[in-house]
Order: structure tokens, then sequence, then C-alpha cells
């Protein structure tokens, strides 16, 4: 099955199924579901999480108790702006600067520019643990994101920038419906997966692909390095 077959398919389950939550309809995003929270408490039960200070986060709904988790546990969370359109390119949630009230507000959408400050390049810490959102992934750890490619891309910038290597892991929190066997294998630009978590179970892939070392240049147009300040610091002279 090829990547969108797979996502249409995953999609349609969730909502026929009525796993699916809002928003709706589960297709054309990360979708949210049933025992999102759940995932989230099991992702926080693992070392990785116990040792990570600085979380880079998606921003998609199922993974909104991932975030929320982690500024309730005073690491510091951070998202990136859409579409890297800005010079200060990530947004960063410090529980230090935020009213305990505000914790659950502070992570979402709708709210972030409210309580975050904007960071550069150059203000960016090690990441300790990467939160990625999936529609589909496997046991091995390949990952099918929604097919705009930005969660792979804000992966390789951060490379890049030296805020992630090989060492950094790097996780997901799906449906059980969204672990499938018949996921085609990753390409050169995808990031695999190191953890898989579930409302009911914990899956360290072992993976065999390679994360990529950096921005695949050939897969980007001169008007999409032009929208992306951080993409012009980087590409090579």
């Amino acid at each position: 099955m090829d990547k969108d077959a797979l996502r249409e398919a995953v999609w349609d389950r969730l909502e026929d199924s009525g796993e699916a939550r809002f928003p709706f309809p589960p297709h054309g995003r990360i979708p949210n579901y049933a025992g999102a929270g759940d995932a989230a408490a099991r992702l926080a039960e693992t070392q990785e999480w116990a040792e990570s200070a600085a979380i880079k986060a998606n921003p998609d709904a199922p993974q909104l108790p991932v975030r929320r988790r982690a500024l309730r546990e005073g690491k510091t969370v951070y998202m990136a702006v859409p579409r890297l359109r800005d010079e200060q390119c990530f947004y960063e949630l410090d529980p230090a600067r935020i009213d305990d009230d505000n914790l659950d507000s502070a992570p979402t959408v709708s709210h972030v520019e409210q309580y975050a400050e904007k960071v550069g390049p150059d203000g960016l810490p090690d990441i300790d643990l990467v939160v990625s959102g999936s529609v589909a992934v496997t046991e091995s750890g390949a990952r099918i994101g929604k097919g705009e490619g930005f969660s792979d891309l804000e992966f390789a910038v951060l490379r890049g920038l030296g805020a992630v290597s090989d060492e950094t892991t790097i996780a997901t929190t799906v449906h059980e419906m969204q672990v499938r066997d018949d996921a085609p294998d990753p390409d050169a630009h995808d990031v695999p997966m190191d953890i898989v978590v579930t409302p009911e179970r914990t899956i360290r892939t072992e993976t065999p692909y390679a994360r990529p070392t950096g921005i695949d240049w050939s897969a980007l147009s001169d008007e999409q390095v032009e929208e992306m300040p951080v993409l012009q610091r980087l590409r090579p002279e």
C-alpha cells in the first residue's frame, strides 16, 4: 500500500469506528483519537521522558496532552512556527514564565503566541526528546505523516542547527489503529521513530532505518527556501 492509500485507510477506520475525536473529520490532518491522554501518560513513564528537559513537539491535537504534561512537569516545550515562516522560527514555552492556571491553554495552537517567546536558530538548546504526530506508523519505526513534509523538514533543520543528533530520541503517540504492518519503507528524508506509544502499549522499535543527516535540498524549490529564512541561513553556498 502506498502512502496516500495508507493515510486514507487509517483516516477512514478511525472515523468509521468512532475512535476519532475533534477536530473532525480526521482526514487531511494528524488525527485525534480516543485515549490520546492515556498515550501521553504512557510516554511519560519512559526513562527518556524522565531525563528530558527540552522537548520539541508537533502542534496537533492528539499531542496536546503530551505538551500539557511536559509543561506541568517543568519541561520546556518547543513548537515550530507554522511553515517555519519567521526569522525566529520556534515557539519556546517555558513553564517558569507561565502561570500554573495557564499551563493547559499555553500549548494550544490558538493560544501559543500569547504565552510563548519566539526564538531563532541561535536560541535553541539541545533538544532531549522529539515528539512527532503520525497518521500511521509501523512497529519498526516507519512513520507516515499527513503528506506535507514539515515534520521531517523541522527535524532536518534542527539537525542542521546541531540541536538534535543521532542520540536524540524520537517518539510518537498514536491509536492502536494507526500501528500498521503495510507501510512502505521510508524515503531518505523520512524520520524514523524510536518509540511508538499507544494507550495500550509502548513499542521500542529498534528501527533499522537511518535518520536523515540534514536537509534534502534537492526536494526543496527556490520558492520554498525563500519563504523560510532558516533555510536561507542553512543553505550551502
